[in-house]
């Protein structure tokens, strides 16, 4: 099988695919070359710079076996229009969960020390600088002991869970899965040591909330959301752009209802609205959960294996 990696694939899947037979190609194919080049490929394998719509399955006629999402996501994939055509649609869902887990709490911890802050304002070298500052940031706080909220507890939910644990904050979920099934609640509640609440419970009493649920359409996070989180709280996202209403979230911060927030995803990638970036209680970071080296070369085995599975078994 020819297989496209069009946003590339680490070394690591790439060997493991080509020993296996398959020939991998990592030259990048610009979005509107895709439905004139695809056609000459079994397989594509994207992360989120390329999205693989119905009108470009057409384009490649009954060629294209599978669609691989190097990441979780699949909100860049018209995955009905590949299932109403057969085509395979492939993730890794295990490989960057950690990462993902870690950059939400390198926004916590930034946060709760206003380093985000001190890293764009300590730069001129001089005493008095250094001591306003330094009575200004006086007033951090500490994590331990605040409650955490996660709403999502999928793999990635479950590893932010695990980590706040281990830094002694009482974690609380919320899952829409958990509605339907008690018995699975209660099995999460013993096996990750939470504490399983409805949405209104979560947005109410914890202290920060991290988000880790798939693309909805529209915002989870709106005005009506955010007036029911715990006046101070802090909110995270470094799970999808469009689920945090960006309008509300920064009228919040600015009337003093959420304390801040650690943003990695925004609605307008790759142009977020300047008012995020720049605002001095908003810790951002550009896209990059899944992006550390560890992980991409997790993604890119899992996501060998799996084609592997799927057609090579």
């Amino acid at each position: 099988m020819n297989i496209l990696a069009n946003d590339g694939i680490d070394p690591a899947g790439k060997e493991i695919l080509e020993q296996a037979g398959f020939k991998v190609d990592t030259n990048k194919i610009a979005q509107e070359d895709l439905p004139e080049k695809l056609r000459f490929y079994d397989g594509i394998i994207v992360r989120s710079a390329t999205t693989v719509r119905e009108s470009l399955m057409d384009a490649c006629g009954d060629r294209l076996k599978f669609i691989g999402r190097a990441g979780v996501g699949l909100d860049n994939i018209d995955v009905e229009a590949a299932k109403a055509r057969n085509i395979l649609v492939l993730n890794t869902p295990a490989a960057s969960s950690l990462s993902v887990a870690e950059l939400v709490f390198s926004h916590l911890f930034g946060l709760s020390r206003l380093m985000h802050r001190s890293n764009r304002e300590l730069n001129d070298g001089s005493a008095a600088q250094f001591n306003r500052l330094k009575k200004e940031f006086a007033g951090g706080w500490e994590l331990f002991g605040k409650t955490l909220g996660i709403i999502g507890f999928g793999r990635i939910g479950q590893e932010v869970g695990r980590i706040a644990r281990g830094i002694g904050m009482p974690v609380m979920v919320f899952d829409v899965v958990f509605e339907s099934s008690d018995s699975l609640a209660r099995e999460m509640e013993h096996k990750h040591g939470v504490v399983v609440a409805s949405l209104d419970d979560v947005l109410g009493k914890a202290d920060c909330i991290s988000l880790h649920t798939p693309g909805l359409g529209k915002p989870l996070i709106d005005a009506f959301a955010i007036d029911k989180m715990k006046k101070g709280a802090v909110l995270i996202n470094c799970s999808r752009g469009g689920i945090v209403d960006e309008q509300a979230l920064l009228d919040a911060l600015d009337s003093g209802h959420l304390l801040a927030a650690g943003l990695d995803v925004f609605s307008n990638e790759p142009t977020p609205d300047p008012r995020l970036l720049n605002h001095p209680q908003i810790s951002v970071s550009p896209h990059i959960g899944a992006s550390t080296a560890e992980a991409q070369e997790r993604v890119g085995i899992e996501m060998a294996q799996r084609i592997i599975a799927a057609f090579n078994p």
